[in-house]
């Protein structure tokens, strides 16, 4: 018996870590594209996504996102986090609370934006 309650919380951590990651990459995610910077290689994207990560893991646990986690949501490039956006991932979110954080941290998320499998209302 408890094995069962030992694999449920395992299960509940994993969904947990699930949504805070998906909450992040969609936090830094959705906002215009600058088109005016150069491309950027796939390790300084992975930088972006760590600090990001990093920056805002208080997030997923329903804290507001603190002045460290609104600078990675407004200087980090949608063109390092989208891509990482899947169905399965975007299923976990709450996308009025995601657009409401970026909007809180000083990005516009425009109307009907696609980052990776998502669209904006």
């Amino acid at each position: 018996m408890q094995e069962k309650g030992k694999l449920a919380t395992g299960k509940m951590e994993a969904k947990r870590w699930s949504s805070f990651i998906l909450l992040v990459v969609v936090v830094l995610g959705m906002w215009e594209v600058n088109k005016a910077d150069a491309a950027l290689s796939a390790a300084q994207c992975k930088e972006e996504r760590r600090l990001g990560l990093n920056a805002c893991k208080p997030v997923i646990y329903g804290k507001l996102p603190s002045p460290a986690c609104c600078e990675r949501v407004r200087v980090s490039h949608v063109e390092c986090v989208c891509p990482d956006i899947t169905p399965k991932l975007a299923a976990l979110i709450d996308l009025d609370r995601a657009i409401r954080l970026i909007e809180g941290c000083g990005r516009r998320v425009p109307r009907h934006f696609k980052c990776g499998s998502i669209t904006t209302p």
